[in-house]
């Protein structure tokens, strides 16, 4: 087993944090997509992009303490091809838990929609930009399949270094190092 470099409890909380809101605001938005009906389905989309905003308010959070600390330390053991994997699974899922909200934002507000903070209304509703709306529906929603793989090889990875690898991976991110 190769020693792991702790990280820092704000790196461990924005994670999960983020984590947890994206994937649960993900699960919501297939929901109402595919299985919804109104009037509950308005409902829905309502707390869907509520917390959209959440998501994206600790993405950007996290996007800043990424920066301030710089790129996750690996382990010695890992092969360098294994390394650039990991960064580049990383740099893509932080980019997914900002493009996301950040599309869907868009999508809505250049359909001509107010931008509501569950009851509060944050912006009213502007004039259309057709070719916006269509922009941002078409990385909001064409982005949903890369994403999950994305998510999954996340999780295989970090499964591999608990179970195969013995590395303290795992633990690390838990905050247990």
């Amino acid at each position: 087993m190769s020693k792991v470099a702790p990280l820092s409890k704000p790196t461990i909380l924005l994670h999960w944090t983020v984590a947890i809101l994206f994937i649960g605001v993900f699960a919501m938005g297939i929901y109402v997509a595919d299985f919804a009906e109104p009037p509950a389905k308005f409902t829905y989309m309502g707390w869907h992009k509520s917390m959209g905003l959440v998501v994206l308010v600790f993405a950007i959070a996290r996007l800043i303490w990424r920066i301030k600390e710089g790129a996750l330390p690996a382990t010695s053991a890992m092969p360098k091809w294994q390394t650039a994997i990991a960064h580049l699974t990383h740099g893509l899922l932080l980019l997914a838990t900002l493009a996301m909200p950040l599309s869907g934002f868009i999508m809505s507000y250049a359909g001509g929609r107010a931008i509501s903070f569950f009851e509060f209304e944050l912006l009213s509703a502007p004039e259309k930009t057709p070719w916006l709306a269509d922009a941002g529906s078409f990385v909001h929603h064409s982005s949903v399949l890369i994403i999950v793989v994305i998510l999954a090889l996340h999780i295989a990875a970090a499964l591999k270094h608990q179970f195969v690898d013995k590395d303290g991976m795992l633990s690390r991110m838990l905050g247990k190092s």
